[in-house]
């Protein structure tokens, strides 16, 4: 877990609700959906992008495809990130989006996560 913190957010103060909703994710059952694991399983095939194919080819690093987490860690995780994952924040998010400027904003439904998305990815 806190390998997939340390790749997932820029911000040091983010870490804590990273883990929170990777935490409310596994505890509900959903995917965890987080592009570093998508990356690291990827390998040298990985140049910089991802596509809507590398989020369907199933790998054992592909939590899009695979529940829990993946077999081994993704990276090597700082010690803010282990704390994070010892001891997420107290939220009931189950969503994040990148602000573009190393943040997050996080949000408790889809609705909310899909109009962060349009906000911040595709400008709306």
């Amino acid at each position: 877990m806190a390998s997939i913190i340390e790749k997932e957010t820029g911000k040091p103060s983010d870490r804590p609700m990273v883990a929170a909703v990777f935490a409310n994710r596994l505890r509900v059952g959903m995917p965890l959906q987080t592009d570093p694991t998508v990356i690291y399983g990827m390998g040298d095939s990985y140049t910089g992008r991802i596509r809507k194919k590398d989020l369907q080819t199933d790998t054992p690093y592909n939590t899009y495809t695979r529940m829990g987490l993946p077999p081994t860690p993704i990276s090597l995780p700082g010690v803010a990130s282990l704390q994070a994952a010892l001891n997420p924040a107290q939220s009931t998010a189950l969503y994040f989006v990148s602000r573009g400027d190393g943040s997050s904003i996080f949000s408790d439904t889809l609705g909310d996560h899909n109009k962060a998305v349009d906000k911040y990815i595709r400008g709306q």
